[in-house]
């Protein structure tokens, strides 16, 4: 899977990712979950060759590419056996917001933290009492004097105990109208106020998952992200294409992981007179899931193409349609190598059963694969909705 429609600067940085997940691999990640550490090292290099920050203006110390090349990091990654969660969300949403809709001092301080490692940043919209609707969210914010205050709470909130900030959708009072609209702030992980506690999860991921709660979180006129509020759903949705499309590039990944390893088992392991994989029933659906993968990515970099192109409309579209084909893809394909492998599918020595649970990430967040059917079926077709 090498795809030849690429650039040969994204084939190149295709290759060198590749080159760098493989001296890590799913060894090293493994290890780290068990262990109950992060991928520090493996994150800390990626960031230091430039990767994590592909993305990002070359102006705040970033590549100056696109989702296109950061999908590309993360997909890579992935295939060799280190899906970084986190890479959804620190550059991809936080990285994309600030530097799209951040004031100066903001890209400053944040950016070249972002793009080189140092700094991560988490993303908090989901609520208990929200989901999928976030009109429903119930986190607000309210001027006192020149600061603002945050009252709220976040339910299922990636690697806040690791992130230096979290940038937290809330809403506020539209001076106009009176109605509630959507704003982001950046709050610092020792803010006052702000805590987080741990939500168990059956999922194989140094990425730990967290309620946050926000109980009249005091912060600086600064922390609003943009110069008012009047850019705040622009900023969300900014974000939540780009998450759409890496959430894709992580699916593809450890399908494509998967999917290696099941090859290789099939093309070895011989029973009879033949190698398992000279048997159709065996190769077809490990060739039907090869299919898949790669139709998802054609979606994917359709998506991404259209983001970085400024076209928000249509890869709105496209980023959910390729979250949707990804999610789908990577669940069969890890399932079929389970089954190829059978016993041995679920092995702590292979490691595939780890997957099960991971790659179902995909198919549930960040949107639903039930919501995004709704989208295509009221948005693209016109068909009425439901809800």
């Amino acid at each position: 899977m090498t795809g030849t429609i690429e650039t040969p600067e994204r084939r190149a940085l295709r290759a060198a990712v590749a080159a760098l997940g493989k001296r890590y691999g799913r060894g090293y990640f493994n290890g780290v979950v068990r262990d109950g550490r992060q991928p520090d090292e493996l994150w800390a290099e990626a960031g230091k060759l430039g990767y994590l920050g592909v993305n990002l203006p070359e102006e705040y110390g970033g590549g100056g590419g696109g989702i296109a090349e950061l999908s590309i990091v993360l997909e890579e990654l992935g295939a060799a056996g280190c899906p970084l969660l986190l890479m959804v969300v620190s550059p991809a949403i936080c990285g994309t917001v600030i530097a799209r809709f951040g004031t100066e001092e903001q890209r400053r301080q944040w950016l070249p933290g972002l793009a080189d490692g140092r700094l991560r940043m988490a993303f908090g919209i989901t609520e208990p009492d929200a989901g999928s609707n976030s009109h429903r969210i119930t986190t607000t914010a309210r001027r006192d004097g020149d600061d603002w205050l945050l009252t709220g709470r976040k339910v299922f909130i990636s690697g806040v105990d690791t992130a230096d900030a979290t940038l937290i959708v809330g809403r506020t009072a539209d001076a106009r109208t009176g109605r509630l609209k959507p704003c982001l702030f950046i709050v610092p992980r020792d803010t006052p106020g702000f805590s987080h506690h741990l939500i168990p999860m059956e999922v194989h991921a140094p990425e730990k998952q967290f309620e946050l709660v926000l109980d009249e979180v005091r912060l600086p006129a600064g922390a609003l992200v943009g110069e008012d509020t009047d850019t705040g759903l622009l900023q969300l949705f900014a974000g939540l294409n780009p998450e759409r499309v890496m959430t894709a590039a992580f699916a593809i990944g450890m399908g494509r992981c998967a999917l290696a390893q099941a090859v290789e088992y099939a093309r070895t392991r011989q029973v009879w007179k033949e190698p398992i994989g000279a048997h159709q029933a065996v190769a077809h659906p490990l060739a039907q899931a090869h299919i898949e993968l790669e139709l998802a990515r054609l979606m994917m970099q359709k998506a991404a193409h259209l983001y970085d192109a400024g076209d928000d409309t249509a890869a709105g579209e496209a980023a959910n349609m390729a979250k949707y084909a990804a999610g789908e893809a990577a669940v069969r394909a890890v399932d079929q190598a389970v089954h190829t492998l059978g016993g041995n599918g679920l092995t702590t020595e292979y490691g595939l059963a780890s997957l099960v649970t991971g790659v179902r990430v995909a198919r549930i967040a960040p949107v639903s694969r039930e919501m995004i059917l709704n989208f295509v079926s009221h948005t693209t077709l016109g068909l009425p909705k439901s809800y």
